[in-house]
């Protein structure tokens, strides 16, 4: 198995968001991905780049290139990417041109910070995937590893499904 660092790319989404009883609303916050990795007592090398902290819906075309820019930029050749879920697969499609890099976008449907949230799930199915998977650009959610070219997330079951 390939034991190269592997960049960890955080953009923001449900994963990071914290709830906030006075606003009665979500918020992203401070990553929470290198304590999750703690947590889980990650020994394969990583790098964190908390590159942004936005809710996917907001993501623009020119977040979407820095994204891009970041990890072709970056020395290492497996890469993890945190994301909302919304337009996780639109993100997929922008990174599709990173061929010599095995790129996984994970996320969550509930918040890290809750205890029965699927995000430390789908991060370490990210960091398998990372790892196993050949060159590309592969989504990890529900427990499936998915093209990241041919899944669309499925907003009314709450699952993403291959297209």
């Amino acid at each position: 198995m390939d034991r190269s660092p592997i960049l960890v790319v955080t953009t923001g989404g449900t994963i990071d968001k914290q709830y906030f009883d006075a606003l009665s609303e979500y918020q992203i916050t401070e990553s929470v991905i290198e304590k999750l990795l703690k947590i889980a007592r990650v020994t394969h090398p990583f790098r964190i780049v908390e590159l942004m902290r936005k809710d996917s819906l907001e993501l623009t075309d020119e977040d979407r290139a820095l994204i891009a820019a970041t990890i072709a930029n970056a020395p290492e050749k497996r890469v993890v990417v945190t994301h909302g879920t919304d337009t996780m697969a639109v993100t997929a499609q922008a990174l599709a041109h990173l061929t010599d890099k095995t790129v996984v976008l994970a996320g969550a449907l509930a918040p890290a910070r809750f205890s029965e949230s699927d995000a430390a799930f789908n991060l370490g199915m990210a960091f398998a995937c990372c790892q196993a998977a050949s060159p590309g650009v592969w989504i990890t959610m529900n427990g499936s590893v998915f093209d990241g070219l041919k899944v669309r997330k499925d907003r009314e079951a709450g699952t993403f499904v291959e297209v």
